[in-house]
């Protein structure tokens, strides 16, 4: 392969960063999520250390993603109506302040469960605003609405490259320092973020006045996607998978001690397995240059996670374990985020707070179920039948979409159209 030939590939794997806005988002948000996994990571082990118990770690996690269930779909309104980089704002500043609190008491060594309970939920309430405001804000950063598909994917390889740094960092910091210099570092990273949100530029434009009561504009945004039965069918997929998946991540840490006898360094090993692979995926995704059979990588991809969580919840050895999940986090990312770019092609731009806010509810507003039942199961049939539980009915769904899919292509194609994308891009959705 050419140099000139390799130059012009990277070039259309990263065209989204042709956008300053988008740029200056992918750079801050960058240095930003290597804190917050550093932070995720300090949480787990540091609940699992004050309390030896799976259970515990599955009301951690509950505590923090219930907020989602209950606010999300009202946030997703207020993206719609209100400025978006001004929530985005004011979410990171409340968020670094969260992690400093947490960083001083776990400093102090009087930090207690009942503080990480607490500032866990508040997180959480931060996160409800947070998330469909970023999803929804993705689309006005970048100057081509066709680079849309491209901009999620490298989020995605971001989200999932500061997962890969940032456990590695964690499980290093916590055996040399202790948590609680995760949780300052953490603080000190939404800088980066926060400065590139007031950096951005956009085009003055008029807001529309919206004159319809919120609960109105809460309900047309439920009903559109419930009438939309593409939309309606990838939110279940997402919906199953992170129910009954995703919360395998939760069970790392006793995974890591119990199962494969390690420490904190093996934990944020196995973490940043799950975000190397994770990376992986999302690469694949922003090199392909349409949504051309995306439905159909789709439909592969949630197969691949569902068997490689099936075969890390029967791995006894660390180094098989560590390639299992580079498999695991491969399937998941690329199913997640193909989903992520098939809804977001296809909502209408008015209703895309509201859709994106039902997209959140989907992948964090059933994951703190799931993480609760996982630990209930954890604490009752042990870790590994837990996970080899969630791998099948992850399996089970992937086979039902698959069946469900040739279904959804008559009501995708008058959307591409009235969109200006290609009408033979629909043929292989």
């Amino acid at each position: 392969m050419s140099a000139s030939h390799a130059a012009r590939g990277l070039g259309h794997t990263l065209r989204a960063l042709r956008s300053r806005n988008y740029r200056l988002f992918f750079a801050g948000q960058g240095l930003s999520l290597i804190g917050s996994w550093m932070t995720r990571v300090a949480t787990g082990w540091l609940v699992y250390r004050l309390t030896g118990s799976a259970g515990w770690l599955g009301i951690i996690a509950f505590a923090e993603q219930i907020p989602l269930c209950l606010i999300t779909p009202v946030a997703g309104v207020l993206a719609d109506r209100w400025n978006k980089r001004r929530i985005l704002l004011a979410a990171q500043i409340l968020s670094m302040l969260q992690s400093l609190t947490l960083g001083v008491l776990a400093l102090s060594g009087g930090i207690h469960i009942w503080h990480i309970l607490a500032l866990c939920f508040f997180q959480g309430l931060v996160n409800a605003f947070d998330v469909p405001a970023r999803q929804a804000f993705v689309i006005e950063m970048v100057d081509r609405q066709e680079d849309l598909g491209n901009a999620i994917a490298l989020n995605s390889s971001i989200f999932n490259g500061a997962r890969l740094l940032g456990a590695s960092m964690a499980g290093i910091v916590i055996a040399s320092a202790g948590e609680g210099w995760c949780f300052i570092l953490d603080a000190a990273t939404f800088l980066a973020v926060i400065v590139a949100l007031l950096a951005m530029r956009f085009p003055v434009r008029r807001r529309r006045v919206e004159t319809k009561a919120l609960l109105g504009q809460l309900l047309d945004g439920l009903k559109y996607a419930v009438n939309s039965k593409p939309i309606r069918t990838f939110l279940l997929l997402v919906a199953l998978t992170s129910l009954m998946g995703l919360p395998y991540t939760v069970l790392m840490p006793v995974f890591a001690r119990e199962v494969l006898q390690g420490d904190a360094r093996t934990y944020g090993f196995l973490m940043g397995a799950t975000g190397l692979g994770a990376v992986s995926g999302a690469l694949y995704l922003a090199s392909r240059r349409s949504v051309l059979g995306l439905g159909h990588v789709v439909v592969r991809a949630g197969m691949i996670f569902s068997l490689g969580l099936a075969s890390f919840a029967l791995a006894r050895s660390t180094v098989l374990a560590w390639l299992l999940l580079l498999v695991t986090g491969f399937g998941m990312l690329v199913q997640m985020a193909g989903s992520n770019t098939m809804v977001q092609t296809l909502v209408d731009d008015d209703k895309r707070g509201r859709v994106m806010s039902l997209y959140a509810l989907a992948v964090l507003g059933t994951a703190p179920f799931g993480n609760l039942l996982a630990g209930a199961m954890a604490a009752r049939i042990g870790v590994p039948a837990a996970l080899l539980i969630g791998a099948g009915l992850c399996m089970a769904g992937s086979v039902w979409f698959a069946r469900a899919l040739p279904r959804l292509r008559p009501f995708i194609h008058p959307i591409y159209v009235k969109k200006g994308i290609l009408p033979e891009m629909v043929s292989g959705v």
